[in-house]
């Protein structure tokens, strides 16, 4: 079928100019993606996009709503491809047309044709609309240059009805994910997904409180505070999770990261005439919304970004107590760790109360919304003050990991960060680039001063058998080899114990290769047990049993493995000669999902090079 032919010429203009009668004419709206444009954000932020869309006759700004953001990770969404647009939200920000889009299918059948007619613009109804506007992240058309009133308008989401209980503004329901600086006279319609306790504070300048609560539509989150009078006037109306309207006046300003876990560059500050009222409808608003973060992908997020992520709880730690260096006031803390289908593993904090009255199960699957991501030991997680687990959601994504678990998961090895330098490659300038083995020897990555880091694809081609791991002592947190007395027992020198038997750590030489050359990499315990399948005990005992067919059997089912090395490069002296080391800090099976996805950007960008 001829895509022009299915296009749906027009729709914009109804959808800007007949809000009224444009669900008659155009029930599901088929257009055109010409562009597609990440936006500017804060570090640690959501990926944001903006699109245009085309109806042949016109064109449009749009911006995606982040629910819809794997469509563009997935490569669905791509240039020039041809969409339904399901679920809505026209707005004049500025004089500005903006379309916001919630839902959205890709017609796949229809391919990438070209660029479909010549359509133009659509010029905003004001005769004196400025040309630039910043809406829902930073230069979304340009720079500020003064301010104007907005108009939001509706579609797909119903108005909110007229009431008597004073000036509210407008009547429209205004999106949270469209929230800016620069938006004025808006009503939001949102429910309460979290909700904190007022909290003081005493400083010589003067003394105050405040609460904040996170309010949560179908479009994305905001977090909302209100301080000293506003404590007492909205503290007890609010309520988790209640829907209510709210409307301006009330300040939007630019988020605090540090003390917000929501993936908004913004954040609402309540005052004294903002107008809040409980709705009617309380089931149109979604209860929670995660963006969740698989823990193979940890490893490249930054240090003190805030994630979502959601597991199988493999061990529970029993609760401890540690004493805060600076306010010397003790926490009560228990640390999870939970693994995911990518087979990585990972340690998971939780504070106070959440810690003392913990009681899940292990395999119970978790999901963490607002978690501090930390490189101490690699990378680990803590939950924030204003984060929030649950138990066997009933969600898609935890019904995946729990057949998942069921099905093969239990039985399975899982890979750590716990190998990972923090901030890995930062100190020294050479970040995390992905290198074929050719590249690290001719860039001569590790003569410099430190160390350089470096990503690797390749092949396992060979193990060297015989010394693969050491005695070690079994004190936690002390991996120092042990010596074998002659009586039976292992001492360790630095802790001054005598062990009955020591517990075996990997310490491997293994050559890797890929198209270009080959590489010795040396490992250690995690990265040994990610390659082997086994611990170094277990193989250990195979080899002090005699069993030779069997451990045998190890080294070639760990043989020809293709993985994804995270590698540090190093000047080191043996003996009176200087040589460089290659270390594996991680080993990970291939995402090659994620792969496929670099070879079709790098494609792109061959693209328009030529």
């Amino acid at each position: 079928m001829d895509p022009a032919s299915r296009i749906s010429r027009g729709a914009l203009n109804a959808i800007f100019t007949d809000p009224d009668n444009v669900a008659t004419k155009f029930p599901v709206p088929i257009l055109q993606c010409l562009q597609i444009k990440p936006l500017g954000g804060q570090p640690g932020s959501v990926d944001r996009y903006r699109i245009v869309l085309s109806d042949v006759n016109n064109y449009v700004q749009s911006m995606l709503a982040t629910q819809v953001n794997h469509l563009v990770h997935d490569g669905q969404l791509v240039r020039n491809c041809i969409v339904r647009i399901t679920n809505y939200q026209p707005n004049t920000v500025k004089g500005k047309n903006i379309l916001i889009i919630l839902g959205l299918e890709v017609i796949s059948e229809l391919g990438q044709p070209d660029k479909i007619g010549d359509p133009v613009a659509f010029e905003p109804s004001s005769e004196s609309a400025p040309n630039t506007t910043t809406i829902g992240g930073q230069n979304f058309y340009g720079a500020k240059k003064e301010e104007k009133e907005t108009k939001p308008r509706m579609s797909n989401i119903p108005s909110r009805p007229t009431t008597t209980g004073g000036g509210h503004g407008s009547n429209n329901i205004y999106p949270i994910e469209a929230l800016s600086p620069y938006a004025h006279k808006w009503t939001i319609k949102a429910r309460v997904t979290q909700k904190g306790d007022i909290r003081t504070w005493h400083k010589p300048s003067g003394e105050g409180k405040l609460f904040s609560v996170n309010l949560l539509d179908e479009s994305g989150e905001i977090k909302a505070t209100g301080f000293n009078e506003q404590c007492d006037q909205y503290y007890d109306m609010l309520q988790e999770g209640s829907v209510y309207y709210i409307s301006s006046p009330c300040k939007v300003s630019i988020a605090k990261k540090q003390f917000s876990n929501l993936p908004n560059d913004y954040e609402l500050v309540l005052e004294r005439d903002t107008v809040i009222e409980k709705a009617e409808d309380q089931s149109s608003v979604p209860q929670v919304r995660f963006n969740f973060c698989t823990i193979q992908e940890l490893q490249s997020v930054e240090k003190d970004a805030t994630v979502d992520v959601v597991g199988v709880l493999k061990e529970v730690g029993e609760v401890s107590q540690i004493t805060s260096k600076t306010t010397q006031r003790p926490y009560e803390k228990r640390e999870l760790t939970i693994v995911d289908d990518t087979n990585f593993s990972v340690r998971v904090t939780i504070w106070g109360k959440s810690a003392q009255n913990f009681d899940a199960r292990p395999e119970s699957v978790i999901a963490f919304k607002g978690l501090r991501v930390s490189d101490f030991g690699g990378r680990s997680l803590s939950l924030l003050s204003s984060g929030t687990m649950t138990v066997d959601p009933d969600i898609a994504d935890a019904h995946r990991l729990k057949g998942w678990y069921d099905s093969s998961g239990r039985n399975d090895s899982f890979a750590t960060h716990s190998g990972m330098a923090p901030a890995l490659g930062a100190a020294t300038g050479r970040g995390n680039e992905d290198k074929f083995v050719v590249q690290v020897k001719d860039e001569q990555l590790g003569m410099n001063e430190g160390q350089d880091f470096f990503n690797l694809k390749a092949t396992i081609v060979y193990i060297k058998p015989d010394t693969f791991a050491y005695p070690a002592c079994r004190k936690e947190g002390c991996n120092k080899r042990v010596i074998d007395v002659g009586d039976g027992t292992w001492r360790c020198e630095k802790c001054d114990i005598n062990h009955s038997q020591p517990t075996y750590r990997y310490i491997m030489s293994v050559n890797v290769c890929d198209h270009t050359s080959q590489l010795w990499l040396s490992c250690f315990d995690e990265v040994g047990r990610a390659i082997m399948g086994v611990s170094a005990d277990e193989l250990m005992e195979l080899k002090e049993s005699g069993d030779e067919a069997a451990k045998a059997a190890v080294f070639e089912q760990a043989s020809c493995k293709k993985l994804f090395f995270r590698c540090s490069a190093k000047m080191d002296t043996f003996g009176e000669t200087q040589r460089i080391r290659y270390q594996a800090r991680s080993a990970a099976p291939l995402d090659y999902k994620t792969e496929g996805h670099k070879l079709v950007e790098l494609i792109k960008q061959y693209t328009i090079s030529s």
